[in-house]
């Protein structure tokens, strides 16, 4: 289920598995309290208590919100096996994920901030 309010660049990312530049993302830096969700369908993915700067260039992520919310497949698109993750619901690509986060998870949700849309905690 496509969200026709999408972007051509959201578009891009989440149904044709395309990547933002490093450090052009509007979450990259963006330290406000809530949830941050699947820009397709409003799923809950990530808590803004579990975002980290990674150095990266693109926002980070410790944990998800609720494992059936993100789906984890196998990505050799680059020649290299990397574990690309989804929405759980829509199908929407969202990033990777990679085994270099902080404790007490170890893991490094690199997620497009054209993938998310963000709800404040009131």
């Amino acid at each position: 289920m496509l969200n026709p309010g999408l972007t051509p660049e959201q578009k891009n990312i989440c149904f044709l598995k395309g990547t933002e530049p490093p450090f052009s993302g509007k979450y990259y830096d963006f330290h406000e309290d809530g949830v941050y969700v699947c820009v397709n369908c409003g799923t809950p993915l990530f808590a803004s208590d579990t975002k980290f700067d990674s150095g990266t260039g693109w926002p980070s992520f410790a944990d998800v919100v609720a494992q059936g919310n993100v789906k984890k497949s196998i990505d050799m698109s680059l020649g290299v096996e990397r574990t690309e993750v989804t929405c759980g619901t829509c199908g929407a690509h969202l990033g990777h994920v990679f085994a270099d986060g902080p404790v007490p998870t170890g893991l490094r949700y690199c997620i497009n901030s054209l993938a998310l849309d963000f709800k404040k905690v009131e």
